[in-house]
C-alpha cells in the first residue's frame, strides 16, 4: 500500500538516515496564475478557463525536479473541471514515478484514476474511505489526512491513514485559518508519536525545510516552494539543498 518506512521515507520517529530522500509534495494552487483554458477530456465538454496553463507547466517542472507527489488542491473548482484537471495531470505524469492525489474529493480521485485522496476536516470520514478501499480491493490507493494537533495525528494513524500532513508548522497566510504556527518542537512530538509518515506543511521554505526533516518529518508539502522557481534545473538544485 505504502512504501515501507525504512526503505524510502524514514520511520516517522527519527530524522531521515543519510541517503534517504524526503518526500516532496507539490500542493497546487492555480489561482496564483493567469487565466487560461485547460485541455479537456472529450467526455467532459468544452475546456473551462481557470488559470490552468501555467499550473501545467509548474507541475511538469516540479516532477522533473524531483517532486514525487502532486496534490491537486483546487477546492473552488466544480466537479467537471476538477476531473478534467486531475485527468490531465495523471496523464502528464503517467511515465514518471510521481503520484497524483486529489484533495478532499474521493469521487474525483477515482474518476481520474489518481493514486490517492487527501482528506481534510470537512472531507468524508477516514473510516468510510478505508472501508471503500477495502471493499473495492484497491490496497495501493493512498489515503492521507490533514492534522493540526497531536490528538488528530494519533487518531488518523490509529484509523488507518497512510500518511498525515501536519501543520501549519510556520506562519503562512494560506493556513492562518488553522490557528497559530505549531512550531518545530510540536512537529517533532507528532513525528515521534506515530508510525506513519508525517509531512510538514505551512510556511515551509528553503530556509526551514531541513529543520522539518531533522525533526523527524518524512517530507514536506508546499505551494510556493514549487511554483516560484523558473525552471526545473533551478528547482532541482534547490531541492537538493533540503
Amino acid at each position: 500500500m505504502f512504501c515501507s518506512p525504512p526503505a524510502c521515507c524514514g520511520d516517522g520517529r527519527t530524522p531521515l538516515p543519510p541517503g534517504r530522500k524526503p518526500i516532496f509534495c507539490y500542493v497546487t494552487d492555480r489561482r496564483t496564475f493567469e487565466a487560461a483554458p485547460i485541455p479537456s477530456d472529450s467526455r467532459l465538454g468544452d475546456p473551462t478557463p481557470h488559470r490552468a496553463h501555467s499550473l501545467h507547466d509548474s507541475i511538469r517542472r516540479a516532477v522533473a525536479a524531483g517532486a514525487g507527489w502532486i496534490q491537486i488542491r483546487e477546492k473552488d473548482l466544480e466537479a467537471r473541471s476538477l476531473v478534467g484537471l486531475a485527468r490531465f495531470v495523471v496523464a502528464e505524469t503517467r511515465e514518471t514515478a510521481a503520484r497524483v492525489q486529489v484533495n478532499d474529493r474521493l469521487d474525483v480521485a477515482v474518476a481520474a484514476n489518481a493514486a490517492g485522496v487527501h482528506l481534510g476536516e470537512k472531507s468524508l470520514p477516514l473510516e468510510m474511505v478505508i472501508e471503500w478501499r477495502r471493499s473495492t480491493g484497491r490496497p495501493d490507493f493512498l489515503i492521507g489526512v490533514s492534522c493540526h494537533s497531536l490528538e488528530a495525528a494519533s487518531a488518523a494513524a490509529r484509523g488507518g491513514a497512510d500518511y498525515i500532513f501536519f501543520g501549519p508548522v510556520f506562519a503562512t497566510l494560506s493556513k492562518a485559518a488553522f490557528g497559530a504556527p505549531q512550531g518545530i518542537e510540536r512537529l517533532r512530538e507528532v513525528c515521534a508519536s506515530v508510525e506513519i509518515p508525517v509531512l510538514a506543511i505551512g510556511g515551509v521554505n528553503l530556509e526551514n525545510a531541513r529543520a522539518c526533516i531533522t525533526a523527524g518529518a518524512a517530507g514536506i508539502a508546499a505551494i510556493r516552494l514549487f511554483q516560484d522557481p523558473v525552471d526545473s534545473a533551478e528547482l532541482s538544485a534547490l531541492l537538493k539543498t533540503i
